[in-house]
């Protein structure tokens, strides 16, 4: 599904990012992975709808925009994601605090600069 010009893939729900695994109002970001540098919904889409493992952004590839905002489309580098709490810089939507449970699996956490 195209969200505000950027693909994103897996079983996505709806404009803002939610999929069939993640659909509370708050879930809207979607994920760019590392292994394939392309945006999913979730590590759960991304699994059902590749045929290769999983790869963790690296701490020196922090600077990278990897996050998408549901809401409005901002494409957050990883630092900035991390750095902006649970909500976006740029529209103030709320994230999922929820999601910091499972940073552990798309980036190398320690994940501070």
């Amino acid at each position: 599904m195209w969200i505000h010009g950027v693909e994103v893939m897996g079983k996505v729900k709806d404009k803002e990012t939610r999929c069939v695994h993640y659909h509370s109002e708050l879930d809207r970001v979607a994920m760019k992975f590392y292994c394939c540098n392309t945006y999913y919904s979730c590590i759960h889409c991304h699994i059902e709808s590749t045929d290769h493992p999983v790869s963790r952004w690296p701490l020196e590839e922090f600077d990278e925009k990897a996050v998408l905002c549901g809401a409005c489309g901002t494409e957050l580098t990883i630092h900035d994601y991390f750095d902006g709490g649970a909500s976006c810089p740029t529209c103030q939507a709320a994230f999922n605090p929820g999601c910091e449970r499972h940073h552990h699996l798309y980036f190398s956490v320690d994940k501070r600069k």
